[in-house]
């Protein structure tokens, strides 16, 4: 069993305090909560007297600083007053969006609902492109300050760096992983390379379906708590599901919408696998980082079996041989 990664970091976060830290910040809470889905941070539904249940989301210690925070806050607030349908945090009448109770910081949102989109239909992909071309047409006019870029090293090179001292890899594969993975990171700066010198600009930075919420009207664009600079393929490319035809067909429909409100490098198509893979790499690393956290070994009570790690590297394989192919046909 591998040693703890870090100190529990919620075990001060109960019933009580949650209702707290919401009444602290001008909210007369009701006594109701429903923890929602989240591991990263801790996000629940709260009720309020006379008035629609508000969601607190309370950030997890030591991750990312206030200035990261704040400009979070601020690029999707950016949106919202642009009408793109992000779901920016609640200013109180100081316009503070980040508040601090005990030792918690947590920031407040109206309840959004929806459900997921059908990323198989080309009509919501058009408008789901849509919405993308312009978040990303904002995303493009500045850049961030103080959050972090998607880059091979922050999730590449420095996940599998940790993951090889982490005690979570069984010993019978560790000569396996430290080969492979240093064979895909080397196909990664190759597909980097073949990409060309491409734009990196403001992202949502996990835009998957669990983070946009369909309405009749069109999407809400929801937890921008992984926004970085990044190239714009990295927001389209989580929309794409199945054989090499159907995304080739989902991508063609959802760029006819983004290319009305911003442009496309297609050279870009070149990091799709690229990126897929940083993805797995960095997904190992953070599930480890976080097996202190109660929550973690419950919900990924395979993680720390021979079973997931057979199944890890089969699937690393599998992206070997995809980073190995022509990229993605993008037909106008």
């Amino acid at each position: 069993m591998p040693e703890n990664q870090e100190r529990q970091p919620y075990q001060d976060l109960g019933p009580e305090t949650i209702l707290d830290a919401v009444d602290s910040a001008g909210y007369r809470c009701d006594g109701s909560q429903l923890a929602l889905n989240s591991y990263e941070n801790r996000v629940y539904q709260v009720g309020i007297e006379e008035s629609q249940p508000l969601v607190v989301k309370f950030y997890r210690p030591q991750r990312w600083s206030d200035a990261t925070i704040l400009e979070e806050h601020a690029f999707s607030r950016e949106l919202a007053d642009l009408e793109i349908t992000a779901v920016p945090p609640l200013a109180d009448k100081s316009g503070r969006t980040l508040h601090l109770y005990k030792t918690f910081r947590f920031a407040l949102y109206p309840k959004r609902g929806g459900r997921a989109p059908e990323l198989e239909d080309p009509h919501t992909l058009g408008q789901l492109g849509r919405f993308m071309g312009r978040i990303h047409a904002v995303g493009s006019s500045r850049r961030f300050r103080h959050r972090p870029s998607l880059d091979i090293e922050s999730f590449g090179v420095e996940p599998r760096q940790f993951m090889l001292n982490s005690g979570f890899i069984p010993l019978e594969m560790e000569s396996v992983y430290k080969s492979l993975t240093a064979d895909l990171l080397l196909q990664i700066r190759e597909n980097f390379a073949r990409a060309g010198d491409f734009s990196t600009i403001r992202l949502h930075g996990d835009c998957h379906g669990g983070n946009i919420l369909w309405t009749d009207s069109g999407p809400h664009f929801v937890d921008f708590d992984d926004a970085r600079m990044g190239p714009a393929i990295q927001d389209l490319w989580m929309c794409l599901s199945g054989e090499r035809e159907e995304r080739s067909l989902q991508l063609a429909h959802l760029l006819n919408g983004y290319l009305q409100f911003h442009d496309f490098n297609p050279r870009e198509l070149h990091l799709i696998e690229s990126l897929r893979t940083l993805r797995m790499l960095h997904y190992a690393a953070w599930i480890a980082r976080r097996w202190n956290d109660p929550a973690f070994p419950k919900v990924f009570p395979w993680f720390n079996g021979p079973r997931y790690w057979d199944d890890y590297m089969l699937s690393l394989r599998e992206q070997s041989a995809l980073m190995n192919e022509m990229p993605l046909e993008w037909k106008l």
